[in-house]
């Protein structure tokens, strides 16, 4: 249980220096970049989450999260490059 609460006041404290990086980021691909890295502490609370709980239900929207995280920061970079 310590080691939970460990990990999630480490990814509270992770999430809102990315959230900084995010609205105050110098440049657009700062903030697609932050945003992406948002999306993979999002998925690495929900598997501890699912580890705490004993639910697999949550490890399913991890994966549907991170797949979604991907395609999402692939269409920005894209549409950054000029591509799209």
């Amino acid at each position: 249980m310590s080691e939970l609460l460990f990990f999630g006041i480490c990814f509270l404290a992770l999430a809102l220096m990315l959230c900084f990086r995010i609205f105050i980021g110098p440049t657009v691909a700062d903030r697609a970049n932050a945003a992406d890295c948002v999306d993979a502490l999002t998925d690495m609370a929900l598997i501890l989450f699912a580890l705490y709980t004993g639910r697999g239900i949550f490890l399913d929207i991890a994966l549907v999260a991170a797949v979604l995280g991907f395609v999402g920061t692939t269409i920005i970079g894209r549409y950054l490059e000029g591509k799209l």
